[in-house]
């Protein structure tokens, strides 16, 4: 019999897969993580992994299968957390929910699973794994996205290798969550009718802003606004001319006029609506840029404010990753795709083009919020082919 061990989280999704690959034959061993303490003690709200534990226990004695706690909050501090702190420093908005996954769950993680003796490790996400044999006779792994469009985790595991593929299980990906929560219903599992989690992934309840508020310091520094016909917006490029129309919008404060102020430019992200303290206005104003080093952010109002939108952008060489090696495009190709460059976004109609700095996404239409430090995710159909970090 093989051994799956899963990460229990204390949620509804990671409680029902396990009830699945126990009845689908497998030897199940829950394994809680423990991926934060707040040693300082001036972290606001509570840290709910207390409760996750009570809830993951709850489960694992209702389907009668082992229980374990491991503690990875110092992993996570070095390799997910510290990084974090550095990328919003430097200006750009890193997403930790796909670090967690490459740097945590399928890596730290899965070589405690292998320590109880796991022949795969499972997780909760709404996402499938196939596997398919090339020409060769070698096995190949696909990372197909989850078959509920509106809960589809795939972009988080975009950075995973053919390795951690290989060792991994998704239970719950060919379901949909309401089929979810029935089966917790009607296995009277704790978790049935718990909230998903909100927040951050290690921190829960604890709201981005609030905790980067407390960990990076604030310093005063002016909000600018740029007005929708900023002269410079009226720039052309040619349509194959992709570090031009990649370029990002760049503002000094002579571009605009001074309307407020704010507590540090780290603290903000391209796009972002809320939090400027600015009202009074027709439309929302809207983060068209942030200065780190001048410690300005620059301001448009409205959401069809052309500094919002771009074209194209450009991922470093060494950003790109392919979840199977043998689909790498080499420099001079060019492909499309179908692209997301944020959860959720639905998918755009784009052309990826590699040369020998990195690769260029090309836009059939242009981009709202195209932010340094986020992953782009490209798809063929339902199977994830890769993704990079979006340098520009």
């Amino acid at each position: 019999m093989q051994r799956v061990v899963i990460g229990l989280s204390g949620g509804v999704d990671s409680s029902v897969a396990a009830y699945l690959l126990k009845e689908q034959g497998y030897e199940v061993v829950g394994l809680f993580m423990i991926n934060w303490h707040d040693t300082t003690g001036t972290l606001e709200g509570d840290c709910p992994w207390h409760d996750d534990r009570v809830f993951a226990e709850l489960v694992a004695r209702r389907l009668d299968i082992p229980f374990h706690v491991v503690d990875l909050s110092e992993e996570y501090r070095r390799r997910v957390v510290d990084y974090m702190f550095a990328e919003y420093e430097r200006g750009r908005t890193p997403n930790p929910d796909v670090l967690c996954n490459r740097e945590i769950k399928f890596d730290v993680f899965l070589k405690e699973a292998l320590r109880l003796g796991a022949d795969f490790v499972a997780t909760g996400h709404y996402c499938r794994r196939e596997c398919v044999a090339a020409a060769d006779g070698t096995e190949h792994y696909r990372l197909l996205a989850g078959v509920d469009g509106n809960k589809d985790q795939s972009y988080f595991l975009c950075q995973l290798s053919q390795e951690q593929l290989s060792r991994a299980l998704f239970p719950v990906g060919g379901l949909t969550k309401p089929e979810v929560r029935r089966i917790a219903e009607e296995q009277h599992l704790a978790t049935a009718r718990r909230k998903d989690s909100q927040g951050i992934c290690f921190v829960g309840k604890v709201d981005l802003p609030v905790f980067l508020q407390q960990k990076l310091a604030a310093k005063r520094g002016n909000v600018h606004e740029i007005r929708a016909d900023w002269p410079k917006y009226a720039r052309t490029a040619a349509p194959d001319d992709l570090p031009a129309l990649a370029e990002p919008w760049r503002y000094t404060v002579r571009d605009g006029k001074k309307i407020g102020e704010h507590n540090g430019a780290h603290f903000y992200t391209i796009g972002q609506r809320k939090g400027l303290g600015i009202g009074g206005r027709r439309e929302s104003l809207f983060v068209l840029a942030t200065d780190v080093g001048q410690n300005v952010i620059y301001v448009g109002e409205g959401d069809a404010h052309p500094g919002l939108y771009r074209k194209a952008l450009f991922m470093k060489a060494g950003d790109l990753h392919w979840i199977d090696p043998a689909e790498r495009m080499r420099a001079g190709q060019r492909r499309r795709f179908r692209v997301r460059i944020r959860y959720r976004q639905p998918l755009q109609g784009a052309e990826l083009v590699v040369c020998d700095e990195g690769g260029y996404l090309l836009f059939d239409e242009p981009q709202r919020g195209v932010t340094p430090g986020q992953f782009a995710v490209w798809y063929d159909g339902e199977t994830l082919v890769g993704s990079g970090v979006i340098d520009r």
